[in-house]
């Protein structure tokens, strides 16, 4: 089956890409660069908020993959980059009469009112889903993985600062999932008729404070980082400051922070019996996920 991965240069697409190759699809990628792309597949060059290069890249593809989150600085908010780019990716992929989306987006909090990255990720989601009824839409919380940027942050933070200072949003509990669980969750996606059609929290089996993952994360690097509990947030200042220590860019690391007022749980736990996934510990996700930073070239310094 022939399978469109756009986003195929970041991390989930880049690690999606191939496993779509090992169970069997024939497998494109759209991109905006595709000299980035390492693996061995067509690439079709584009810009989805433009709207360019959509309809060829959706040419013969029974099934498409959403992975595009314009988080980067702009002359426009994100949250209209990503709306134009969802509103171009929906009507391309209802010209060429795809069979299914699938889509990965982030949890919604169930009793608050979502923050702006967390309003814009479930537009997108009800725009691309919206393209054909058999569409699945995923959503997950932080995703650990070597090449995730928001536990990168997390890592990158914890190896430069002596003392941890933790917001009030620290009692705030959320399930991190595997990077690896993550990608199983996407494959078994494209071809599962149970999901057809439905919205599907994907989360790891530990409920943890934000504190305890960033005190989780200190463990294994094998650091000691006393925290020191604020009794505020002051997201604002306190993203800048945290950016600028973890080398990112605010117009991601803001938004992320702003996301962090209160509990961020899945809906329920059916995903993994509906798609056949067996879930990573979160210790064991984390272990994996800086052994992997290690292989590929980026020394740990605190480790």
């Amino acid at each position: 089956m022939r399978i469109l991965v756009t986003g195929i240069t970041g991390y989930v697409g880049a690690a999606l890409a191939p496993r779509l190759l090992a169970a069997g699809h024939e497998v494109v990628g759209y991109a905006r660069d595709p000299s980035r792309v390492t693996l061995d597949v067509p690439v079709v060059a584009g810009d989805a908020v433009a709207g360019t290069g959509l309809d060829e890249a959706f040419d013969g593809a029974r099934v498409a993959y959403y992975l595009i989150h314009s988080m980067e600085p702009g002359d426009q908010g994100f949250d209209v980059r990503d709306r134009a780019a969802a509103q171009n990716f929906a009507a391309a992929a209802q010209r060429a009469g795809v069979e299914r989306v699938v889509y990965l987006g982030g949890l919604v909090p169930p009793d608050r009112a979502a923050s702006l990255h967390l309003r814009s990720r479930l537009e997108v989601e009800e725009t691309v889903i919206a393209a054909t009824p058999a569409s699945v839409a995923l959503r997950a919380s932080v995703v650990v993985g070597p090449r995730s940027r928001s536990f990168r942050f997390l890592v990158r933070l914890v190896e430069r600062l002596r003392l941890l200072p933790l917001p009030a949003w620290r009692d705030f509990r959320t399930q991190p999932i595997d990077g690896r669980d993550v990608l199983a969750f996407l494959v078994a996606a494209a071809t599962s008729p149970a999901a057809a059609g439905k919205s599907l929290d994907i989360a790891g089996p530990d409920v943890l404070t934000y504190g305890e993952v960033v005190e989780r994360i200190a463990e294994h690097l094998l650091v000691g980082r006393a925290p020191v509990r604020l009794p505020f947030n002051a997201t604002p200042l306190a993203s800048r400051v945290a950016a600028t220590i973890a080398g990112e860019d605010h117009a991601l690391i803001g938004p992320l922070m702003e996301s962090l007022e209160g509990d961020l749980l899945p809906r329920d736990m059916r995903a993994p019996e509906l798609l056949g996934v067996r879930l990573h510990t979160f210790d064991a996700a984390v272990e994996r996920a800086l052994r992997d930073m290690e292989q590929l070239g980026e020394p740990l310094v605190a480790r």
